[in-house]
């Protein structure tokens, strides 16, 4: 059966400017009154190129979704600013993440550690100027984070605050969880395929898809069932999106992606992809990969090796095969939600987009 188009009062593009410009003015004001007091300009200059030079905005758009799957009329401003919140707290977990990471680039840009760093090299050196990039982000970070409650809060009624901020706590706690599981595996990749599928369901399916959907939804005053079929959608589509992004990060093309092609090789991420790999691999396999995943200086011919034996094992044939399946999976949940049919339209575009991107 064909999909109904989606109706005009979902219009996620429109619902998507909505929130840059809500994130516009929030920024605008915050920089007014930085400037009253005399505060450094280089922090909010930093914090909105970072924020408004790109992304995919796929948690304020997903909350828009869970506004319309529980029956939510036309947006109202609450929705607007719940979901300008998202987008800011993600750009808190970005800017620490590529802290973490020590990653030079996200969206085509310099990360903001390594903007701030670049900027005061010339006159603090540079061991001087990474710590101060480093030290910088996270306090912008954290300035986020800080932010991201203030938008929330804005025009939300005690009672909305109330319904939404178990969700928000979820979320908040278990991407935090999955970062951390995250850090203790990085540089140790193994043939186990159990932790990087647990860091995935906590780092990214809940706080990519599911959450985002929940909180749209009790802010439309959802009940147990529409709770209950968002995340039967949102778990394996969050899993195939990040399988898709281990993949991208290995054999992606940076001009799209906007990101280095070896920081993942380089820094030895234990995807399922690497575990996949392992598990079947050869024992002159093994030697090659355990031999060059996690070398710092890792370069183009070697990360080329690496590619091989991922294509070899067949771990990137299977790997791709997992996101398929988790993107049938999604779709068979959708099919049995209590959605009206433009949601379900609309999901079933985020879904195809999320697993067949390119960036």
């Amino acid at each position: 059966m064909t999909a109904a188009p989606i109706t005009p009062h979902l219009d996620l593009p429109a619902f998507r400017r909505a929130v840059d410009a809500r994130l516009e003015r929030f920024l605008d004001h915050k920089a007014r009154a930085a400037a009253d007091h005399a505060m450094p300009a280089e922090i909010l200059r930093t914090l909105r190129d970072f924020l408004l030079r790109g992304g995919k905005r796929l948690r304020p758009l997903l909350c828009a979704c869970g506004w319309h799957a529980a029956g939510g009329g036309d947006e109202p401003d609450m929705l607007v600013g719940a979901a300008a919140a998202l987008e800011m707290f993600h750009a808190f977990a970005l800017i620490h993440d590529d802290v973490m990471d020590r990653s030079a680039t996200r969206r085509g840009h310099p990360t903001v550690h390594h903007a701030i760093s670049t900027a005061h090299h010339e006159h603090r050196g540079a061991a001087t100027g990474e710590q101060l990039g480093a030290s910088a982000a996270i306090l912008i970070g954290d300035l986020a984070l800080i932010w991201s409650d203030e938008l929330l809060a804005a025009h939300l009624p005690p009672e909305r605050v109330a319904a939404v901020r178990p969700f928000v706590d979820a979320m908040r706690t278990e991407v935090m969880y999955g970062q951390y599981l995250d850090l203790l595996t990085t540089g140790r990749p193994t043939s186990d395929i159990d932790t990087p599928l647990r860091v995935i369901r906590y780092k990214t399916a809940k706080y990519t898809v599911e959450r985002p959907l929940h909180i749209g939804a009790a802010l439309a005053g959802a009940g147990p069932a529409v709770l209950d079929a968002c995340t039967a959608f949102a778990l394996p589509l969050g899993e195939a999106f990040q399988l898709r992004d281990d993949i991208l990060g290995v054999f992606g093309a940076p001009e799209q992606t906007g990101k280095p092609v070896l920081d993942d090789l380089r820094d030895g991420k234990h995807t399922v992809l690497v575990a996949l790999a392992l598990t079947r691999a050869t024992p002159e396999q093994m030697t090659t990969l355990l031999s060059l995943l996690g070398t710092p200086d890792l370069d183009a011919t070697d990360a080329a090796r690496i590619r091989t034996v991922l294509d070899a094992t067949g771990a990137h044939a299977e790997t791709e095969n997992m996101i398929r399946t988790r993107h049938r999976e999604a779709l068979t949940a959708l099919d049995h939600a209590p959605f009206p049919r433009h949601v379900t339209a609309a999901l079933r575009k985020i879904a195809h987009a999320a697993t067949s991107r390119t960036t």
